[in-house]
């Protein structure tokens, strides 16, 4: 057995909870995959599709997990400097609504806009009838200010589509196949069925029957859930958002489409969003990634970057839960198969100067320990394991660090020095951590009494 393989008794336990999602959910088929690492290292079909369980191969729609691939489109372009997350749309398109909405706030769902486009139901209706930007939205386009809350909108991304139709100059889903399909194999992934694909079904809520569904092109509405894919496909964007991938984008950029962008709504939240990118809060671990719907179909993909997994699983079917059981999956393999960690080795070429920083500190009385990592960021945290203040930063070309997350993202640190070059104290956006807790010779922000301690 390799590394990669996974134990009789997971994949038992694998089985069991996908066999009983089809069954008590009443789904005609599900596809099913976890990925450890950058490899698929068990998939089912359960049910059947024109006969046949599905394979890996069969395609679904994918519903709303479209606006994650969106998504990628959008940071691509911010990563060529073409617009900045802080643009107001109309900045680089014409719209009739949403204009003053940032490209981060419609990428987060936090634009304001109405969740639905006019007319009749959307899924359900050729796009043709919304034939003109102007025509996806209805008489009341804006339900909120921008900004201010988190309420989903799929005309949002009906927007986002047409961004990058604007400035790459051809339609969303043929930039989509060029820059992020080809790149990462997803070459079962597109805009139509193809087959072998599932039919779409509705069940009956009483009895056991069925009603096939359809499946319309949505037209301008497409960004918000018209693609098509495959278990296969979307492990490999699975590994993708779990690692990067510098043709696409890095791992920097996906851990900033992780960071939720809209606050927790109720005490016992238990989701978030981030850019194009949900979060899920279950049995103590975070998971990121995104569910969609479509008529006659439901879909999902979690990630865990913690622990290097991901599922995917794909019905067609047009209710029915299948992010529990993805999340199920997941845990499952965590559960029964933590990761092993990578040996501990030291540090190849170790920075005298950033040693030097390292060990505790204390900001006014409280004890800090700053801590330096294999790839040159500097971990600041309470000595006592509190999460008070604690922060990553990253290093600079001049000297200074950047905070990446908690208190002091964005922040300065910057180490200063005395006139025979020792090391003074930290200076973190104004505030100072010095070697000992208030001595008099240090650089002290309104001095120390000169008692000292008594």
């Amino acid at each position: 057995m390799t590394v990669d393989e996974l134990l009789p008794t997971t994949r038992r336990a694998l089985l069991h909870r996908a066999a009983t999602a089809q069954r008590e959910g009443r789904l005609p088929s599900l596809s099913a995959a976890v990925i450890r690492g950058r490899e698929t290292v068990w998939s089912i079909g359960r049910g059947e599709v024109a006969g046949r369980p599905p394979t890996t191969d069969t395609q679904y729609r994918i519903g709303s997990l479209t606006k994650t691939l969106v998504a990628v489109l959008v940071l691509r372009l911010r990563e060529e400097g073409l617009l900045d997350l802080g643009d107001p749309l109309e900045k680089h398109l014409e719209t009739t609504e949403g204009g003053e909405a940032t490209i981060a706030q419609l990428l987060s769902h936090t634009s304001g806009l109405a969740a639905e486009a006019r007319g009749p139901w959307w899924e359900r209706t050729e796009g043709a009838l919304r034939p003109q930007p102007a025509d996806v939205f209805g008489a009341h386009p804006r339900r909120h200010p921008a900004g201010r809350i988190h309420h989903y909108s799929n005309p949002g991304y009906a927007l986002l589509g047409a961004l990058v139709e604007r400035l790459r100059g051809a339609p969303w889903h043929q930039v989509l196949r060029q820059e992020v399909l080809r790149p990462l194999g997803m070459e079962r992934t597109g805009y139509a069925p193809r087959a072998p694909h599932a039919d779409g079904w509705a069940v009956h809520p009483w009895a056991d029957a069925l009603l096939p569904e359809p499946a319309v092109d949505t037209g301008l509405m497409a960004p918000a859930g018209q693609l098509w894919s495959t278990t296969a496909d979307l492990s490999r964007f699975a590994a993708f958002l779990l690692h990067g991938d510098d043709r696409v984008l890095g791992a920097d950029t996906l851990a900033e489409m992780r960071a939720p962008m809209a606050g927790p709504q109720g005490a016992d939240w238990s989701g978030g969003y981030g850019l194009g990118i949900q979060l899920l809060r279950r049995d103590g671990r975070l998971l990121h990634g995104h569910t969609g719907s479509m008529p006659g179909f439901v879909a999902c993909l979690w990630t865990s970057p913690r622990d290097d997994l991901a599922t995917v699983v794909l019905a067609n079917a047009t209710s029915g839960d299948v992010a529990g059981p993805a999340a199920d999956l997941l845990d499952t393999v965590a559960r029964l198969e933590p990761r092993i960690p990578e040996p501990w080795r030291p540090a190849p070429d170790l920075d005298p100067a950033l040693l030097e920083l390292t060990g505790p500190w204390y900001w006014g009385t409280q004890p800090m320990t700053v801590r330096l990592r294999p790839d040159g960021t500097l971990d600041l945290a309470p000595l006592d394991g509190g999460h008070g203040r604690a922060a990553t930063f990253r290093p600079g070309p001049d000297g200074t660090f950047t905070g990446l997350d908690g208190y002091y993202a964005g922040e300065p640190l910057r180490p200063v020095r005395r006139p025979d070059g020792t090391l003074s104290h930290l200076d973190i956006g104004t505030f100072v951590l010095t070697r000992r807790p208030y001595a008099p010779e240090d650089a002290i922000p309104g001095g120390v009494d000169e008692q000292g301690w008594r």
